[in-house]
């Protein structure tokens, strides 16, 4: 008899359990939540903040993590196939996302794009940000379609008069020798060429894309050696403007997923869009009103900052931190900096800079800190912090070196 009395005493307690942690899965309306993974942050702070009681949220980078060089373990892309859904930036910050997306699809896990749909900008060359289609370089001039006349150099339009040493033609139009063809917004350089992408090939010259420049000897192109950006800067998440669409993207998706809570993540979405657009007012002023709109970062991870709120990144490696500078580009990052006065280096939260430090010894300078939000930190997460908070922190970063 007491055996039986401890034996059923065991089974209340296993089965409390159980229900408690099937409570923990289910939204206050008895369904079940939905199991999400993510990839950066800002999509696993959106993704809870849209969906509410209505998801369970996991990360599969660890504190710390570099988005571009992370690569999960087969246990962690085990849990991923047994998930609703996986969300990522599809915009080329994940290295392993592409290569994980074929096999979570065949496990029937929906798999969320959320940078469908926005239009990414080109990589910038380290040393300069370059408005709409055109840039000033020293010796080398980037002219309109109807462009302006220079000694020995003419831009025509497509069916312009024929010269005897310079050409611009269009796309397919024909070869010369020393002559080359322009897109309407390229630059015109010193034996350098830009053309478009079914221009014709000449030897010792490069077809690149309309909005690129090709500097004396150097040519910008997809990431120097690394990770692949071939399809522009991945970092749309630090725009809060573009953070909207992100945010947007996600809650479509959760609606596709449960559409009884689609009243609850319509509501939640409106509440995240009127933040982010509060945000990115908070970023205009900051920018708008300083006394500077350079600052010299390790990682060139604030383009959209750039184009955004008219501020110009002097960055030591590339899009990716792996992308590090030639000497050549290097003595010309510490010029500049000199050049300028610059009193900080700003440095990622979560990769070391090493040759950045090269350079802040050499200018003599300060290090801060920007957080890229590609991963949060360990004290980030005992802080609880979320996208307003660090986002307002790099706000902060940005008055000391602006001011």
């Amino acid at each position: 008899m007491k055996t039986k009395s401890i034996f059923i005493a065991m089974m209340l307690v296993v089965f409390t359990f159980l229900v408690g942690c099937n409570s923990n899965n289910q939204a206050s309306d008895g369904s079940e939540k939905l199991n999400v993974y993510t990839t950066i942050f800002p999509l696993e702070d959106f993704t809870k903040k849209i969906g509410g009681e209505h998801v369970e949220v996991t990360s599969v980078y660890p504190p710390g993590a570099d988005a571009h060089t992370f690569e999960p373990s087969t246990r962690t892309m085990s849990e991923m196939a047994s998930a609703d859904a996986f969300i990522y930036s599809g915009v080329g910050a994940e290295g392993f996302a592409d290569k994980a997306k074929g096999v979570l699809e065949n496990e029937d896990v929906k798999v969320v794009a959320a940078g469908h749909g926005i239009e990414l900008r080109g990589e910038d060359d380290h040393d300069h940000e370059e408005e709409a289609h055109n840039d000033d370089h020293d010796h080398e001039h980037e002219e309109e379609a109807h462009g302006d006349d220079h000694d020995h150099e003419n831009e025509e339009e497509a069916h312009g008069d024929d010269h005897d040493h310079e050409h611009e033609e269009e796309a397919h139009g024909d070869d010369h020798d020393h002559e080359h063809e322009e897109e309407a917004h390229g630059d015109d350089h010193d034996h350098e060429h830009e053309e478009e992408a079914h221009g014709d090939d000449h030897d010792h010259e490069h077809e690149e894309e309309a909005h690129e420049d090709d500097h004396d000897h150097e040519h910008e192109e997809d990431g120097h050696e690394g990770h692949d950006h071939s399809d522009g800067d991945p970092h749309v998440w630090l725009d809060p403007t573009l953070s909207i669409s992100l945010a947007e993207n996600i809650k479509n998706a959760l609606v596709e997923l449960k559409p009884e809570a689609k009243e609850d993540f319509e509501a939640n979405f409106e509440t995240l869009k009127a933040d982010l657009e509060e945000l990115d007012a908070e970023f205009k002023e900051t920018v708008d009103t300083a006394n500077t709109n350079k600052i010299l970062v390790s990682h060139a991870a604030y383009g959209y900052w750039e184009h955004r709120y008219g501020l110009e990144q002097i960055s030591v490696t590339g899009l990716s931190p792996t992308q590090e500078p030639s000497q050549k580009q290097l003595t010309e990052i510490i010029d500049t900096a000199k050049e300028n006065e610059i009193q900080y280096v700003i440095f990622d939260q979560n990769i070391s800079g090493k040759i950045a430090e090269v350079v802040k010894n050499e200018i003599k300078a300060e290090a801060l800190v920007l957080h890229n939000l590609e991963a949060l930190t360990e004290e980030d997460i005992n802080n609880e912090e979320d996208y307003f908070s660090l986002m307002r922190q790099n706000l902060e970063t940005l008055k000391k070196a602006l001011n």
